[in-house]
């Protein structure tokens, strides 16, 4: 499902225009890119946790060369499912 599709079953859903789920959809996005870049954690409860992670520096090795490479420290996005997403 793309963007376009979820906004479709969104509105249909909700019994709104497709035109008002995407202002809801991209505004809740939005809110959540912003809250995150600022380093705050969003928790949508039973749906998913969006955390930013510290990733440490490490050695690694180019496996086709075989050369060391040194991997620079830095931060990452962490998006962990909730117990609606359970298979």
């Amino acid at each position: 499902m793309n963007k376009l599709e979820l906004i479709a079953a969104a509105a249909a859903k909700a019994e709104v225009s497709k035109a008002q789920a995407a202002k809801v959809i991209d505004a809740a996005l939005e809110a959540a890119v912003e809250a995150v870049k600022k380093g705050e954690n969003v928790q949508i409860i039973g749906y998913a946790n969006i955390a930013i992670v510290n990733k440490a520096a490490r050695v690694a090795k180019n496996p086709r060369t075989g050369a060391v490479v040194n991997i620079p420290a830095k931060k990452a996005v962490k998006i962990k499912a909730g117990a609606k997403f359970a298979l």
